[in-house]
């Protein structure tokens, strides 16, 4: 959800994945960082905070159409969606890939609108993250192989469980 459009809403306790309801009579769960996976949750949080804060097409735009584009929405089969955010300067984009199965989606193919080196921002299953480290070695090049409806394309490796944050970068 950090990559759609709108304002990003967390309960206290949930960047580092706390077990119980938030209760305003008691503390957080703060010794839950000594276990190696929430302190994991918590570094991802902070990143894909910091992303959203740097990436001017994550926040630019957030209520305006025109900062949000499908790539594809339908594909069913894969339990993979993709969609672009574009800042007002349209040539600012990110590119985000989800996949909501437990299998690692090799040679996924996803239309991009400009051809160039597509650098991987983050990658939700990274060993930083307690992830599988499944990846795409920090990037890709775009194809002249449309997909899409766009003329470029890349060929990712979408990890199992993932998202996939994407930028081009030339």
């Amino acid at each position: 959800m950090f990559g759609h459009p709108g304002k990003k809403l967390m309960f206290m306790g949930d960047e580092f994945g706390q077990w119980r309801e938030w209760n305003h009579d008691r503390s957080l769960d703060w010794h839950l960082l000594d276990d190696p996976a929430h302190a994991a949750l918590r570094r991802y949080v902070q990143d894909l905070n910091v992303l959203h804060r740097a990436e001017p097409a994550l926040h630019e735009l957030d209520f305006d159409p025109a900062g949000f584009r499908w790539i594809d929405a339908n594909d069913n089969e894969n339990s993979v969606f993709s969609f672009a955010r574009f800042a007002r300067d349209r040539r600012d984009s990110v590119v985000l890939v989800c996949n909501f199965t437990p299998v690692p989606r090799p040679e996924y193919r996803i239309g991009v609108g400009e051809a160039g080196w597509y650098a991987e921002l983050l990658n939700s299953d990274s060993a930083a993250y307690g992830g599988s480290n499944v990846g795409n070695g920090g990037g890709v090049a775009s194809e002249p192989v449309p997909a899409h409806g766009f003329e470029h394309s890349v060929r990712l490796m979408v990890p199992p469980l993932g998202s996939l944050f994407l930028k081009r970068r030339s």
